[in-house]
């Protein structure tokens, strides 16, 4: 990839979510586009892996073990954005839990808790701590992960389908405070996609994946590379008149639906 060809040259990412599936994806996606990548996740094994991988084909990473839901490690990952590499020029809030799907009545607390407080609390502490950062900076683009499930019940988790839903309304809402301060924002409608998090899923409800893979137009699931394209986009300078959108990257699934 010549450097005319690459999307973020010069740009710091932090991306969440970042030990496997999507965020992986994004992490060697965005490096290869000549960000500077700032990784957060819970495991730091995973991370660490990630990041020689990344300085071994000539990127720049750094890994900050984390959890979204605590904002001290959030709030530590935009400082080490802007301690090591100068800024925070773009974020992918990838972060993601999903429960068992049970009927509704059947969700305990704990579960229900957790799944709202990393699908749409890690969204909105990520924000909170790298707005301001994009403000004083002069912009930014943000890219947050929802779902299908932020469109329509799909079969996960009732939780599950009420935090994506909230964050395709908080992705609105971040976009409208921002638009004219330079910060973009936008949320990916992400289709059933092979990730870690996806065969925990399956390996609970197996039959669920004949219905994933019926209910897209192109009766496959996606690759977390395929998703994260569609993130590197959003956080260059191809889509600089699109923001507050909710964008489909689901292989056709809501349009068929």
């Amino acid at each position: 990839m010549t450097t005319a060809q690459k999307l973020l040259t010069g740009r710091t990412a932090m991306i969440t979510g970042a030990s496997a599936g999507i965020g992986a994806a994004a992490a060697e996606l965005f490096a290869g586009h000549g960000a500077a990548v700032v990784l957060m996740a819970r495991r730091a094994d995973r991370l660490a892996e990630l990041v020689t991988r990344i300085e071994d084909a000539g990127g720049r990473a750094v890994a900050v073990p984390g959890d979204v839901v605590v904002p001290a490690d959030v709030e530590r990952a935009v400082k080490v954005a802007v301690s090591t590499f100068g800024g925070l020029d773009a974020a992918f809030n990838n972060a993601g839990f999903v429960s068992a799907a049970v009927p509704m009545h059947e969700i305990d607390d704990e579960d229900y808790q957790r799944t709202i407080d990393v699908n749409l609390r890690g969204v909105w502490t990520c924000m909170r701590h790298q707005i301001p950062v994009m403000l004083a900076s002069g912009g930014g683009s943000i890219v947050n992960t929802s779902s299908v499930a932020g469109l329509r019940a799909t079969g996960a988790s009732a939780a599950y389908v009420a935090a994506k839903h909230a964050v395709i309304g908080l992705t609105k809402a971040a976009a409208a405070d921002y638009g004219q301060r330079g910060i973009r924002v936008n949320a990916l409608v992400v289709g059933s996609t092979r990730t870690e998090m996806m065969e925990q899923v399956l390996s609970v409800s197996p039959e669920l994946e004949q219905r994933f893979v019926a209910n897209s137009a192109q009766r496959r699931m996606a690759a977390p590379v395929e998703v994260a394209q569609a993130a590197a986009w959003l956080c260059s300078d191809l889509s600089t008149f699109v923001t507050g959108t909710a964008m489909a990257v689901d292989g056709g699934s809501t349009s068929v639906a």
